[in-house]
């Protein structure tokens, strides 16, 4: 089992316990399920840790935009709305995403904004098991052992 900085992680309706903060917060590994899409220059650029993250697990940027890009047309979720194009690259933004939340309520017109949140932190978690799941480099492998425990 891995130590987590208990102020590097929250519980999120959906994800549940021990989510992890965002990266250019200090998140773990696992946080990389809310990153944006690599090559494209960020506001918070000068503290994103998305491409350290993935090359110390040997995850090249394409590998990471194809990942997240087949989940996204698996869960049906591409759209024009939001950065990028999926909801994949999306944030977790607690205080809300006008993006993000328009296109979450368009894919999920029947669910209340309570429950497609819960619905879209569900599937994070698991994009980011898949993330994780990916990394085939032996001392990378080792870094991200525990994490996949805490799944």
């Amino acid at each position: 089992m891995v130590d987590i900085d208990p102020n590097k992680i929250r519980d999120i309706e959906g994800w549940e316990k021990n989510a992890p903060i965002p990266i250019c917060m200090g998140g773990d590994y696992r946080a990389l399920t809310f990153c944006c899409k690599p090559g494209y220059s960020l506001t918070f650029g000068f503290k994103c840790q998305r491409d350290k993250n993935l090359q110390e697990l040997k995850i090249s940027p394409e590998e990471f935009i194809k990942i997240k890009e087949e989940f996204s047309e698996e869960n049906d979720w591409n759209s024009d709305i939001v950065c990028f194009g999926s909801i994949s690259y999306c944030c977790m933004r607690r205080g809300g995403c006008p993006r993000r939340d328009l296109a979450l309520s368009i894919r999920y017109p029947d669910l209340s904004q309570e429950q497609f949140m819960k619905l879209y932190f569900q599937k994070k978690k698991e994009l980011s098991k898949i993330i994780l799941e990916s990394v085939t480099y032996p001392e990378a492998k080792k870094k991200i052992s525990g994490y996949l425990e805490l799944f």
